[in-house]
C-alpha cells in the first residue's frame, strides 16, 4: 500500500535579522550562509518531504518578510496556515515582544494555527550566557500560557533544527490520522478536510 500524501503549510514569521531564513536554509538544504542575506521582500516558497510512519508529510514553507512594513503582505501568506513557527532572537529581546504580536495575530485570525515558538542563534548564548538577551523562564510562562511547543535553535550548528521541523510534520501525520477516524465515524469534516489535509500553498 502506498503511502498516504499530505500537504502541509507552514508559515515563518518573526521580526527581520531574527534568523528565520538561515532557519529554512538549514533545514531544507543543510547549509548555513555566512554574511548578510538580502531581506525577504513578501515571502519565499520552498517545499521538502518528510516520512511520518505510514505518511509522507510534504512541507510548504512559506518565509515571510519580517519588516513591519511588509506586515499586511505577511497576513496573505499565513492565511489558512495549520502551523506557525515564530521565531525570536535569543539575543534581541525587543524580537521576542515581536514574537508575542505575531502570537497574538495567529490567535485572532487563525485560531486553529498551531504555534511553535522558536529562539533562534542559540550558538550566540552557548559560548556566552551574557548574550542572552530572553530570559529562558519568561518564555517558558509565554507558551505554557498559549499551548506552544517551544524550540531553541542554531542555524550555523543545526542544533535543534531538524528536531523543530519533524515536530511539526508528526503534529500534522497525528491530526491528519485523527481527522480521518472521525470521517470513519461519520463525522461530516468536508470543511476541515479541504482546509487542513488538502491546504494548498498558493494564493
Amino acid at each position: 500500500m502506498s503511502a498516504m500524501r499530505i500537504d502541509a503549510k507552514v508559515v515563518m514569521l518573526g521580526k527581520e535579522s531574527v534568523g528565520k531564513t538561515s532557519l529554512v536554509e538549514r533545514y531544507v538544504h543543510h547549509r548555513f550562509l555566512v554574511g548578510p542575506y538580502q531581506n525577504t521582500i513578501g515571502a519565499a516558497f520552498v517545499a521538502k518531504s518528510i516520512s511520518v510512519g505510514d505518511k509522507v508529510i510534504t512541507l510548504g514553507i512559506w518565509d515571510t518578510a519580517g519588516s513591519e512594513r511588509y506586515e499586511a503582505m505577511s497576513r496573505i501568506y499565513y492565511r489558512g496556515a495549520r502551523a506557525a513557527i515564530v521565531c525570536y532572537d535569543l539575543t534581541d529581546n525587543s524580537s521576542f515582544q515581536r514574537a508575542r504580536f505575531w502570537v497574538k495575530e495567529l490567535q485572532t485570525f487563525e485560531e486553529h494555527c498551531k504555534i511553535y515558538l522558536c529562539g533562534t542563534k542559540n550558538d550566540l548564548v552557548e559560548g556566552d550566557r551574557s548574550a542572552r538577551q530572553v530570559d529562558y523562564h519568561d518564555v517558558q510562562d509565554f507558551v505554557e500560557e498559549i499551548g506552544a511547543q517551544h524550540f531553541e535553535t542554531s542555524s550555523k550548528t543545526g542544533n535543534n533544527v531538524d528536531a523543530l521541523f519533524t515536530k511539526v510534520a508528526e503534529d500534522f501525520s497525528n491530526s491528519a490520522f485523527e481527522l480521518l477516524s472521525a470521517e470513519e465515524k461519520g463525522v461530516n469534516l468536508d470543511q476541515k478536510k479541504n482546509s487542513y489535509l488538502y491546504s494548498c500553498c498558493h494564493h
